[in-house]
């Protein structure tokens, strides 16, 4: 039985799952979430307990963990006085599973260090499958011996995970990753495209051309579903869209040149204006079928 008190906040698509991983592992799970029905709802499927507030999720927890939405709702959750932060004990360690800027976890990383309290910024990829599995790759940023005490936690969910430099740099291979994705989920559309209308059977050509250099995660998990028109599972438009415009703001200061990326979030902000952006990512083709 494992000795640690654990918070989690946030219980989306993504964290409930999780937070569910680290409760059967045997941990002491205390859980928040905006809507207190979903808190509900997860402590009568796993146990544990739930709190009203940040605060109080984390008062007398060794690691508080957060997977919400953006900038802002971290900031939600960890400031204030029924934030996050001011339930933390000394020495307590704040994981951030968010896909957020580079800058907002510094800032973070900033403020944990003179209230005694030790900070990582830890953004996730694998989709909803990956997490109800736990099968999660992890991202992190900030100091080896805070990621070395907690990457056993982290293994209840993760099939890999990966320290790569300081507070940041968790997030900043999180925008690597989504530029990639990007890249490929296009490059994906317009080869099933072009395939239908050259006449040949996009399904037997995908199963050819999979076996071989164009292999990639995309291919071989979404282009049945892209060449049935089928879009209703999967990372969100909207989250994407959510993503790369953090992509494009760190390009801005690092000086990258990403113009694919730039190009790829306009047609994903054509799928949102269309109406689409609960759509999957991969409903990217549906620009090209007009």
């Amino acid at each position: 039985m494992a000795n640690e008190k654990l918070a989690f906040l946030g219980l989306g698509v993504m964290g409930y799952p999780m937070a569910g991983h680290l409760q059967r592992a045997g941990y002491k799970v205390c859980v928040y979430n905006r809507t207190a029905a979903k808190a509900a709802d997860w402590v009568t499927e796993y146990g544990g307990r739930s709190a009203e507030s940040p605060a109080q999720a984390a008062e007398g927890a060794d690691i508080v963990f957060a997977c919400v939405g953006n900038d802002d709702d971290v900031r939600e959750i960890v400031l204030g006085k029924n934030g996050a932060f001011a339930g933390m004990k000394d020495g307590a360690i704040f994981v951030d599973h968010t896909t957020a800027s580079a800058t907002l976890a510094r800032e973070l990383d900033q403020m944990t260090c003179p209230q005694g309290l030790a900070f990582l910024d830890a953004p996730v990829s694998g989709g909803q499958a990956g997490a109800e599995n736990g099968r999660l790759t992890i991202m992190v940023g900030g100091q080896q011996e805070i990621f070395t005490q907690v990457d056993p936690i982290l293994q209840c969910y993760a099939q890999k995970t990966k320290l790569l430099g300081p507070a940041g740099s968790g997030q900043l291979t999180k925008m690597v990753n989504q530029i990639c994705i990007a890249g490929l989920v296009q490059a994906l559309s317009e080869g099933i495209n072009f395939a239908e209308a050259a006449g040949l059977d996009a399904c037997d050509v995908i199963d050819v051309i999979s076996k071989g250099a164009a292999q990639s995660w995309q291919m071989e998990n979404r282009y049945q579903t892209m060449i049935e028109g089928k879009f209703d599972f999967g990372f969100a438009v909207d989250w994407m869209r959510k993503d790369l415009e953090i992509v494009l703001e760190e390009a801005h200061i690092n000086g990258a040149d990403v113009p694919v990326a730039k190009l790829v979030n306009e047609y994903y902000e054509e799928i949102q204006n269309n109406g689409g952006g609960r759509f999957d990512t991969s409903s990217l083709i549906t620009r090209l079928r007009k």
